[in-house]
């Protein structure tokens, strides 16, 4: 079941440092939101947050209140590995584990979560595959090295491991970023299926793509170098590019900046 994510009055510091600054907005579920702006401004930082991966950097932190259904992630009570398990992550860089086969790679959480039946292991795999659109291409050679597959079928790879685990969202970090024209076409079609089953958050660099893959977009921005980033404007991804609430969102989406 796809859940909704409010963000609300979130501030996220390095340290003392205050990298991003008073974020709100509500994500739906079964939605693709995109995150946009110059590089630098957050984007990235906020995505992390929403399933608690920027705790694996030493003294960041969160202020502020991040829901998922109405449940606070950052609760006193919450065990982050259960956050990350409901929110995954694809990241920037195709990283299927290299010594592990397609098949290992795609199953690698549900071994760390005890599953290890073969049975179910199989069923998992191939329905993993399938959402990913990779079945075909590699259900021949499943005991080959996930790392020896092309970068658009790694990426691929990795998006089946993410939704391996169940997870009912799934946040993407510039997943497109080191993959050519044909490929990128690839993730973007996954990501309109994928989103019938879950809520999708994805940072881009593309406007094109935020354009294509998007129902709503958020547009970050800094006020002045070495302030913090900030969420200048969340609106429907149809409004955002025809007509910005924000003079700085249309400037940026327009190319006059970033």
């Amino acid at each position: 079941m796809a859940k909704s994510i409010d963000v609300s009055g979130v501030d996220i510091f390095y340290g003392t440092f205050k990298a991003v600054e008073d974020v709100s907005m509500t994500i739906e579920p079964r939605s693709v939101t995109a995150f946009i702006g110059p590089s630098g401004c957050g984007k990235s930082t906020v995505l992390r947050t929403l399933n608690r991966m920027h705790e694996v950097i030493p003294g960041a932190r969160v202020e502020g209140k991040i829901l998922l259904d109405g449940e606070d992630i950052y609760g006193s009570n919450v065990d982050p590995v259960n956050v990350r398990r409901t929110i995954g992550m694809v990241f920037q860089k195709p990283n299927p584990f290299p010594t592990m086969s397609i098949y290992d790679n795609v199953i690698a959480g549900l071994k760390l979560a005890g599953h290890t039946r073969r049975a179910k292991t199989d069923e998992v795999v191939e329905k993993s595959l399938r959402a990913a659109n990779l079945w075909e291409e590699v259900k021949d050679r499943l005991g080959k090295p996930g790392a020896g597959l092309s970068g658009g079928q790694q990426q691929r790879l990795c998006i089946a491991r993410a939704i391996a685990v169940e997870p009912q969202v799934l946040l993407m970090d510039e997943p497109c970023s080191a993959l050519d024209p044909i490929s990128t076409s690839a993730v973007e079609d996954l990501i309109h299926e994928l989103k019938a089953e879950y809520t999708i958050v994805i940072v881009t660099h593309n406007m094109q793509q935020a354009a294509r893959v998007s129902d709503d977009t958020g547009f970050f921005n800094l006020k002045a170098a070495g302030q913090p980033g900030h969420l200048v404007e969340f609106n429907s991804t149809k409004k955002m590019f025809s007509n910005p609430d924000n003079d700085a969102t249309e400037a940026y989406i327009s190319g006059r900046f970033g």
